[in-house]
């Protein structure tokens, strides 16, 4: 096997472990666990976004490069069921209402989107969106305690 890139056994790797037969997202997310530049491009949203805001409101604090949930240690594994479940349904609205667009502007700017005939919003309008999701997620959370 010639190879320019890790692609070639990384999906055949993929193909064997799932009996011959693996879809492309399965593939692609196989490919994904060697991409360590999209680990830290999130890192760096972690860190640089929605970190800080959680930290400002009091939800989570860090120490090093760790983060904890501050109400954790007070939380029955039921609430925590239930946070996890009210996180989601915010989740699922975001998605719902925005659908392709949230990761539009990656798309476009890797070049591989381009049929796409409206500009997408830019990166600071979507990472304010995304703020105001989690706000809310942290606001109904604060509310039922």
């Amino acid at each position: 096997m010639r190879m320019s890139h890790i692609y070639q056994p990384v999906m055949l790797m993929a193909l064997l472990k799932n009996g011959g037969v693996c879809s492309t997202t399965k593939i692609a997310k196989a490919i994904l666990k060697y991409d360590e530049a999209q680990i830290e491009y999130y890192e760096q949203i972690t860190n640089n976004m929605v970190g800080k805001v959680l930290r400002r409101h009091g939800i989570v604090e860090k120490s090093g490069k760790n983060y904890s949930l501050i109400l954790s240690r007070e939380l029955t594994h039921g609430q925590v069921d239930e946070l996890v479940g009210l996180c989601q349904q915010r989740l699922d609205e975001y998605i719902g209402k925005r659908g392709e667009k949230i990761f539009l502007h990656r798309k476009l700017s890797s070049g591989y989107e381009k049929k796409h005939s409206k500009k997408p919003q830019c990166l600071r309008s979507l990472a304010s969106s995304y703020l105001r999701c989690v706000s809310k997620c942290v606001s109904s959370v604060a509310l039922q305690r």
